[in-house]
């Protein structure tokens, strides 16, 4: 039950990225936040890729173009996850979500992080 924003990015909820973690499906795990404002927090299971080279990432990594990508960052009130699956769909990824509860509501919600 995917829903989407008011730019058209589709987006995931919380419950949503843990059954796709427990479906044991392989997908792409981002934490899009720059260096600005990254700090030093992961969701257990994602890796950083900040924004400004979720492009770069792609081309290097050659992710197929209907792979299932997450991307995520500070909480509901920062843009960046909804503006890397922006550019997610524009460079043709048919695939992309953005968790827009990010770090905030994972924390909340009482789920695992990893300091890296």
């Amino acid at each position: 039950m995917s829903s989407t924003t008011e730019t058209g990015v589709a987006t995931i909820s919380t419950a949503e990225v843990r059954q796709l973690q427990e479906s044991g499906r392989p997908f792409e795990f981002w934490n899009v936040l720059t260096d600005q404002y990254f700090h030093g927090e992961n969701i257990s299971g994602s890796r950083r890729v900040p924004l400004n080279r979720v492009g770069k990432e792609t081309r290097d990594k050659n992710i197929a173009k209907d792979t299932e990508i997450v991307v995520y960052c500070a909480g509901p009130k920062c843009p960046m996850s909804a503006m890397a699956a922006e550019k997610l769909a524009k460079l043709g990824y048919t695939n992309a979500r953005a968790y827009e509860g990010g770090l905030e509501e994972w924390k909340q919600a009482g789920l695992p992080i990893e300091k890296v």
